[in-house]
């Protein structure tokens, strides 16, 4: 009789369990007005709630801060920060370059290392003309699968080293996870070297070189999604970022955004 009545004790304490369980995840779940903390293995994510206003991350800007990541700037400005992501040089770096000189607008390129190896001259020339090269690691791997605190910073530190090897400048400790792969503890690591990691709030489909976007596809997520404080990633491996950076500069100034350098 003991043992009969202890199962069915256990079993509603356990169905009371699961029931608050259930109640908890609905009422903190991620949906449009909350996002989670930061987990242990993610892909960068952003959701649009609504045109012009900033994206919700899929990891709060609160958590963000704590280990020196961000995705946003100041969303009570209108100015936007514009980034490149490269792995490698195809041909249009120098013409995105002349575009911005043309703008008098400053990026950071976030730059890996067979880019730096194949194409020295293009990485003085970003940094004579006052642009930013922030490190993108040095062979582009999955971050978020190194949990070893060595291998990460040999990733991070074979890039400085070519670097000031090239420029004779130390670099700015501005990291990019290669494909928006992180995990808590890649964001540690990073912190510890000294480095902030620097996500996005706006890009779109620009990297299949065989799967251009066209120039009206390529306006249709740059333009309404603008916003305040915006983090603007793009590829300069990309023709069409290539042939419209011009007259998307141009419709963002007209739209009255300030292009500036990272605000960390």
């Amino acid at each position: 009789m003991y043992l009969i009545i202890k199962k069915k004790t256990m079993a509603l304490l356990l169905s009371a369990v699961l029931v608050v369980c259930a109640a908890a995840f609905v009422a903190t779940g991620y949906n449009n007005n909350s996002v989670p903390a930061v987990s242990s293995d993610v892909n960068w994510g952003l959701s649009f709630q609504s045109e012009g206003s900033a994206p919700v991350g899929n990891a709060s800007v609160e958590e963000l801060k704590k280990l020196d990541a961000y995705y946003l700037g100041d969303t009570s400005k209108k100015t936007i920060y514009l980034t490149f992501d490269a792995g490698y040089e195809n041909g249009y770096t120098e013409k995105i370059l002349d575009t911005l000189k043309k703008h008098n607008v400053k990026a950071t390129f976030f730059l890996v290392g067979n880019f730096m190896e194949t194409s020295p001259d293009l990485v003085k020339r970003m940094v004579s003309e006052g642009h930013t090269v922030g490190n993108h690691t040095y062979t582009h791997p999955d971050m978020s699968a190194i949990s070893d605190e060595k291998s990460f910073k040999e990733e991070l530190t074979k890039l400085e080293n070519l670097y000031s090897e090239i420029t004779g400048q130390k670099m700015k400790k501005l990291y990019r996870p290669p494909q928006g792969k992180f995990s808590e503890s890649n964001l540690k690591m990073a912190q510890s070297m000294g480095y902030k990691t620097i996500f996005w709030s706006l890009a779109y489909v620009d990297w299949y070189n065989d799967q251009q976007p066209t120039k009206e596809e390529a306006f249709d997520k740059l333009i309404p999604r603008i916003h305040n404080g915006a983090i603007v990633l793009l590829h300069s491996t990309s023709k069409t970022n290539c042939e419209i950076l011009d007259e998307l500069l141009t419709k963002w100034e007209n739209m009255g955004y300030t292009i500036d350098e990272l605000p960390v």
